[in-house]
């Protein structure tokens, strides 16, 4: 299993607007479309991303004009060389101010149209903008950790433990720094989380549909949508909480990223 995270879904309520914001204040491209019966499925990222780089996907579901955001889905992060820089040339381009970087000394926070949050780190790595992590919010550490650990073989890249929570980043054995990982946050006030409609899935990158998704049966995973379910072109899983985990083999000479 290959285990690098292609993409990060999220939906919006209106896909242009989105487009715009995305292509104009983080200078992604449009890298691929897909016009389905009642949505649309848009790809975006960095000009010069990395090959293991993920992508953002963006989807509108028509007539979708009320999103629920749920606190059990966090943010994207992306990466730029200067924290301070980035986030006041965004106040330029009229990005709303949020979590500026005085109050986060290290990284700072953005909101996109729909309220999604993004939030900005520093990493000297990496397509200036590209997605450095996607947090989800978790109810119990040791579940999470080893349902990544067990299904998926990640490994621990960093903690960060304070006197309240918890992050857990995580990623492949052997991932380029270029990819994305996942952070899993803890808090240990026992709290429960709502899932919402506005955040959508994380993608795992897989190198044989079938075989793959036998491996995941053998190791416990819950069965949610099989191959077949999905006309043998993808498939999805999901974690203990209930985060979609969607399972898809890249072809990267392919006419369309899309497998449909």
């Amino acid at each position: 299993m290959n285990g690098i995270l292609d993409h990060t879904m999220i939906r919006v309520t209106d896909l242009e607007e989105s487009l715009d914001w995305y292509g104009t204040n983080l200078e992604y491209e449009e890298k691929d479309r897909y016009e389905g019966d009642g949505f649309t499925i848009v790809y975006m990222g960095p000009e010069d991303m990395h090959e293991d780089g993920a992508m953002l996907e963006l989807t509108h579901n028509e007539g979708d004009d009320d999103l629920e955001m749920g606190d059990a889905w966090g943010h994207i992060a992306v990466r730029v060389e200067d924290v301070d820089d980035a986030y006041y040339e965004l106040m330029d381009k009229g990005v709303e101010d949020y979590r500026p970087p005085e109050e986060n000394p290290g990284y700072a926070f953005v909101k996109d149209p729909d309220g999604h949050e993004v939030e900005i780190v520093e990493r000297d790595f990496g397509a200036r903008w590209s997605l450095d992590h996607t947090m989800i919010r978790v109810e119990d550490a040791d579940e999470a950790l080893g349902y990544w650990t067990r299904k998926f073989e990640y490994e621990h890249d960093r903690r960060w433990e304070s006197d309240t929570f918890a992050n857990y980043f995580m990623q492949p054995v052997d991932a380029p720094k270029e990819a994305m990982k996942l952070e899993l946050t803890y808090n240990y006030d026992g709290r429960t989380y709502t899932m919402g409609d506005a955040w959508g899935h994380l993608c795992v990158r897989i190198d044989d549909l079938h075989e793959d998704w036998e491996q995941l049966m053998t190791r416990e995973a819950p069965e949610y949508r099989d191959p077949e379910d999905c006309d043998d072109m993808y498939a999805f899983t999901k974690d203990q909480d209930g985060h979609e985990v969607e399972l898809l083999v890249r072809d990267t000479d392919a006419d369309s990223l899309f497998p449909f």
